[in-house]
């Protein structure tokens, strides 16, 4: 099933412009999935494109972004201040899409999963949060967690996916830890021998075959969240 995208130019405000955006609305959608990049690669990565797609293909709406930072060709990721404001902007414009009582979830791969857990944490409204790679610490720094703004998530659900092999969360028992303290909420499950962007080690995939590999897993827990 091919479901159509739409371009969308959104405004952050706050003198940062507008950034790129593109809307996936399968009909009879269960929930929407606002999806981040992350530092590396912008919303037409394959990883990210055949993500979304699949979710599409299982009746979960999509929009993914660009930061400020792509889109004025910048490789530097903007700061949180301005990272956050875009996920509040883009989280208004898909909730604004969507039909009224839809849940918007808030999700992204690394730096962009980040970012949306920050934001949530200051007061911006989702269903729940989906990391694809949880950037716990800078590779080989578990010394300097990212960590301390899950305290202010309270219940909001979480989805973790993680490969084994992805240095920013090695030692492994560390994301184990954080997922425990967090509690019921939070839900973390481990993609062996996959490294930071889900690639295993033998088994070569074109990045858009991996990024659509967790979409189901994704569908199931949104839907399953979003209905509860």
């Amino acid at each position: 099933m091919s479901v159509d995208e739409q371009p969308l130019a959104v405004d952050v405000g706050d003198g940062v412009g507008t950034v790129s955006a593109v809307l996936a609305r399968p009909a009879d959608a269960t929930a929407t999935v606002v999806v981040a990049h992350g530092a590396g690669a912008g919303r037409e990565h394959p990883f990210l494109t055949g993500f979304c797609r699949a979710l599409a293909e299982r009746g979960v709406a999509t929009l993914r972004f660009d930061f400020p930072y792509r889109e004025a060709g910048r490789r530097f990721p903007d700061r949180p201040p301005v990272a956050i404001a875009t996920w509040r902007a883009v989280t208004d414009a898909a909730a604004a899409r969507a039909p009224r009582g839809e849940p918007v979830w808030a999700a992204g791969k690394s730096y962009g999963g980040r970012m949306a857990s920050m934001a949530v944490a200051e007061g911006m409204p989702a269903a729940g949060l989906v990391f694809l790679g949880y950037p716990l610490h800078a590779p080989g720094k578990p010394e300097k967690p990212r960590d301390e703004h899950f305290a202010a998530l309270g219940e909001v659900p979480m989805l973790f996916l993680q490969g084994r092999n992805d240095p920013f969360a090695i030692p492994n028992e560390q994301l184990d830890e954080l997922v425990r303290r967090i509690g019921p909420s939070a839900v973390l499950e481990w993609v062996e021998g996959g490294n930071h962007s889900f690639e295993v080690k033998g088994a070569r995939r074109p990045p858009a075959e991996v990024g659509a590999s967790l979409a189901p897993r994704v569908a199931e827990f949104v839907t399953g969240r979003s209905r509860a």
